[in-house]
Parts: structure tokens; C-alpha cells; sequence
């Protein structure tokens, strides 16, 4: 901006200045009626519809996914996508206080005094990237499957495997049948046409990074490894 446009646009501030209303009392007026208004509403559909967060906590069940409110879901997809442990720091408090922090020095970065979107661009762009990424993880999250639970039919001796296979917390980065998610691991519905039964336990064991090593639990508990080797290599 020269300086023949600056002296235009703070003549025009302060024309628009002149014919304009005064803070108080008419800002605080219309934002106060407007608070009371809400405020009004929430409290006839609390009255009205109830306020019930969902059914009491019942700590015998292995049934239940917990899931945070839907305004973290993107905080929630972005948890499942980092799944190294010495990562879960960063998913869940660096990335989200860099990207904050970024938002709050954008001012002091584009200090372009032009308001049309068009003229901005790094302040466009960076709202419009902030705000994709932030629906694009919410929607994610929020249609993400259970983690915990399987439900196909098999037979009575794959049982033991699919409750293992439900409880490692494959579905986290799998979709078997109907439950998982769709990344960022293959689909493993029809694992056991892809690949045989030894290697299907060679990849248990040996798994590409991110997907973590069972062979601890090969170790621990050689029966329920078979059973989970069982019934990945029935899936066809």
C-alpha cells in the first residue's frame, strides 16, 4: 500500500467512523439480548428435551468404545493415526499447540491492512488449510468403526482368534468385514486368499512400521498367537 492509498482509505475510517453508532449502549445492548436469547433457549430445551449424556457407566462390560464429544474428533482421529507410543506426546499436544501457535503469529506474519480475502492469501490459505484439515479428521473420527468388536459369523473353533484379533486393537488400523477402519492398514476381510498361513505369522512378527511387532505375545501366550494366525488365514 503507497501512501496515496493509505491517506484514502483513513480519510474513508473516518467517514465511516463519523456515521457510525457508539459502543455503548448499543453494541452491549444487541450482544447482551442476543446472550439472553441463547441462554433463553438452552434452558427451555434442557427443560423441555432433557439434558441425558447417555445411558450410566456399567464397569463390568468389555463391550464399551469410548469415544470423546464430537469437538475432538479430530484430536481423536489424529491419536489413531500416530500409533507409536514415543509419538502420542506429539499427536496430542505438539502438533495441535505448533498449529495453534502458528494461528496466533499469522497477524504478525501478513501484515497486508487489505480485507478482501483474494488480497490475503497467506492468511486465506492458512484458514482455509486450518479449517479443512480440522473437518476433513472430525468426519474421519467420527465415522471411525469399533476398535473392540468383530461381527461375522465363524465357526465355533475361530471364535477364540476373532476375540483376540478384537482385542489387539487391530481394528484401530484395519477393517475386517464391517468393523475397522480403512487405514492406514490394508483391509484384512480376505487376508487369508492374499497370503498364507506362514506368512501371515511371518507378518505378526515382522511387521512394517507402524503396525507393531506380536511377538510378545507369541511369547506370552503362544496359543492365543496361533488362534489369531487361525483365523486371519480363514479369512477368504
Amino acid at each position: 500500500m503507497n501512501a496515496r492509498e493509505k491517506e484514502q482509505y483513513l480519510r474513508e475510517y473516518y467517514v465511516l467512523k463519523g456515521k457510525g453508532k457508539p459502543f455503548f449502549p448499543y453494541t452491549i445492548f444487541k450482544d447482551g439480548a442476543m446472550a439472553t436469547l441463547v441462554l433463553v433457549v438452552i434452558i427451555a430445551m434442557t427443560i423441555l428435551f432433557g439434558a441425558e449424556l447417555g445411558p450410566k457407566a456399567d464397569p463390568t462390560t468389555t463391550t464399551y468404545t469410548p469415544r470423546p464429544g464430537w469437538y475432538f474428533f479430530f484430536l481423536f482421529e489424529l491419536l489413531r493415526v500416530v500409533k507409536p507410543p514415543a509419538l502420542v506426546f506429539i499427536a496430542t499436544v505438539g502438533i495441535p499447540t505448533l498449529c495453534l501457535v502458528l494461528l496466533i503469529l499469522l497477524p504478525f506474519f501478513d501484515r497486508n491492512p487489505e480485507r478482501h480475502p483474494l488480497r490475503r492469501p497467506i492468511a486465506t490459505l492458512a484458514g482455509i488449510l486450518t479449517i479443512g484439515a480440522m473437518a476433513y479428521l472430525t468426519v474421519e473420527g467420527a465415522v471411525a468403526g469399533s476398535p473392540t468388536e468383530i461381527d461375522m459369523k465363524v465357526s465355533p473353533t475361530l471364535e477364540p482368534g476373532k476375540a483376540v484379533a478384537a482385542s489387539s486393537g487391530c481394528l484401530g488400523c484395519h477393517k475386517i468385514g464391517e468393523n475397522g477402519n480403512s487405514g492406514p492398514g490394508p483391509p484384512l476381510t480376505k487376508v487369508g486368499a492374499r497370503l498364507p498361513k506362514q506368512a501371515i505369522a511371518r507378518t505378526l512378527l515382522n511387521p512394517t512400521p507402524p503396525m507393531p511387532s506380536f511377538s510378545r505375545l507369541k511369547q506370552r501366550n503362544p496359543k492365543e498367537f496361533t488362534e489369531l494366525v487361525t483365523f486371519l488365514s480363514s479369512l477368504r
